[in-house]
């Protein structure tokens, strides 16, 4: 053989050494836990032999010989996605965990430094025990840090950076899960948080285990930390794919325009009586929102946190469109902080892309109460304000019913934050505050002084609400227009297609940066 043949033959022979056929031990354990490989993630996730991978022969500085850490427990490389490019970095637990080395960690920032300069999406597949410990301990290596962080920082806004958490991922990889944009886990698998049960046993003497400290429900359902959650890494592949769709490569770029759906039909049949007459009965917005989207497209954000507000991607004649809907069938609507703090991150996420967003109102107001003031309502409905005011992309609003107090504001209402378009069904109401309760302040001494206190209140309040209906808020030219609920879906289309991805900004202010409520 000759120096170049055995050139070649190392070449090929240290490439096949870190494929999972060479690595039998490995992959067996992996699947004893009801796991993929990462090699077996990237094949799920990407499309067929689009995956090119870069730094797999990397080795740790403490590399053991016997053992390697082959690509120093992460998988990076460019691929596709639905014919979409894309960095992705997936890490291995088979190698020391999936902990984070000194190698994985240049491999990660290179990572990152690709999708800024390319301007594509930056995909994650995390599972792993954080930083690795061995390297932690010594000042000489930790004392510099890492900018990865700050990579990511950079990141946001600029690509898409969805990220599925695949096991056991507390320290460093949730603060990575947490800097993206979009955040899957797997019922019964996935795990986040600043420090897995046994250091927080020794740090603070808390006995818990890792589902309640930081297991998918906690996360999703208590926390709001986590997006979506799916009961397979299949689902999880899928729904990443589908996040993906609604958005450009990058924020320099229009979102795409897909194949046109009509609205499932049993929904749209159902608008015009969707809505109960009578104020004190709720329904179900999302069966309103069904009516009016391209059929099947909707992706919900966080649907299991605050669920009295309704955050969801969807696709309107084709388009990108980001909808957020108070829910009547919880806290009749209201806005809380959980709810503020989901529909301001929302409204950030699409604005961020030039997705459109279109607000449904239906709201009594803001919750009230000792509990409500020490949850911070006051900074969290601050923070819902200062994202819309921010917003560069077309907004639109339809008023569906209550539309009361400083909520209805907050939630985009009127000219307040000048919509493209704001819209009312027949159903709505316009006020400051619930009509029967403003009745009782402001008239509180011409009631008790009546003969008949509760008849006089009565007629107080249907005098008052003759004043509240939305022809009289279209006479005042506060909306655009009252519309049937059959209608709403042609308006929106229309509007869509003449609306440009940013609108016009002007500002008389010579600022930097605005100082964020939160």
């Amino acid at each position: 053989m000759d120096k170049q043949q055995s050139l070649r033959k190392a070449v090929i022979n240290s490439h096949s050494n870190i494929q999972d056929e060479a690595r039998k031990r490995a992959v067996e354990y992996q699947h004893s836990r009801g796991k993929l490989t990462a090699r077996e993630r990237v094949e799920l996730i990407c499309d067929k032999d689009t995956f090119l991978e870069f730094g797999g022969l990397a080795l740790p500085s403490d590399n053991n010989d016997s053992a390697p850490s082959f690509g120093d427990a992460l998988v990076t490389g460019w691929a596709d996605i639905e014919h979409k490019r894309v960095i992705i970095a997936v890490a291995d637990f088979t190698i020391n965990g999936g902990s984070n080395g000194d190698i994985g960690l240049e491999k990660m920032r290179r990572s990152y430094m690709r999708a800024i300069d390319s301007g594509v999406p930056m995909v994650q597949l995390l599972e792993g025990v954080g930083h690795r410990i061995s390297e932690g301990l010594d000042s000489r290596l930790f004392s510099p840090g890492f900018d990865s962080l700050a990579l990511q920082a950079q990141l946001s806004g600029w690509v898409p950076t969805p990220v599925a958490v695949l096991g056991q991922s507390f320290a460093a990889m949730t603060l990575i899960a947490s800097m993206c944009d979009f955040v899957v886990v797997v019922k019964g698998m996935s795990y986040m948080g600043i420090a897995p049960p046994q250091l927080v046993k020794k740090a603070i003497g808390e006995n818990i285990d890792a589902e309640e400290l930081g297991g998918s429900d906690t996360q999703a359902k208590k926390n709001g930390i986590a997006d979506y959650i799916v009961n397979s890494e299949d689902e999880a592949s899928s729904i990443i794919k589908q996040y993906l769709s609604y958005f450009p490569a990058n924020s320099s770029l229009a979102p795409p325009v897909s194949e046109v759906k009509a609205p499932d039909p049993i929904f749209a049949a159902k608008l015009p009586e969707i809505i109960p007459a009578d104020m004190r009965y709720a329904y179900d917005v999302k069966k309103v929102i069904k009516g009016i989207i391209d059929a099947d497209s909707m992706l919900e954000i966080k649907a299991d946190y605050a669920k009295n507000i309704v955050c969801c991607l969807v696709k309107i004649g084709g388009r990108s469109v980001g909808i957020v809907a108070n829910q009547p069938n919880f806290l009749a609507g209201s806005l809380d902080s959980p709810a503020c703090e989901k529909a301001a991150h929302f409204i950030n996420l699409c604005d961020s892309f030039g997705i459109a967003l279109l607000f449904l109102l239906d709201l009594p107001g803001f919750l009230v109460g000792s509990e409500v003031e020490r949850s911070k309502l006051a900074r969290k409905s601050a923070r819902l304000i200062y994202e819309i005011a921010l917003t560069t992309v077309p907004t639109y609003n339809v008023v569906l019913r209550k539309a009361y107090g400083g909520a209805y504001m907050a939630m985009n209402g009127g000219r307040s934050f000048n919509a493209e378009l704001t819209l009312a069904w027949p159903t709505a109401e316009f006020a400051a505050m619930n009509v029967e309760t403003a009745v009782d302040v402001a008239f509180k001494k011409q009631i008790m002084s009546a003969e008949d206190p509760q008849q006089e209140k009565q007629k107080i309040v249907e005098q008052t609400r003759e004043k509240l209906g939305p022809i009289r808020a279209a006479e005042g030219f506060g909306i655009d227009d009252v519309i049937l609920p059959e209608q709403t879906r042609k308006y929106l289309v229309h509007a869509l297609k003449s609306a440009p991805v940013r609108r016009r900004q002007t500002t008389n202010t010579p600022k930097t940066r605005p100082v964020s409520p939160i």
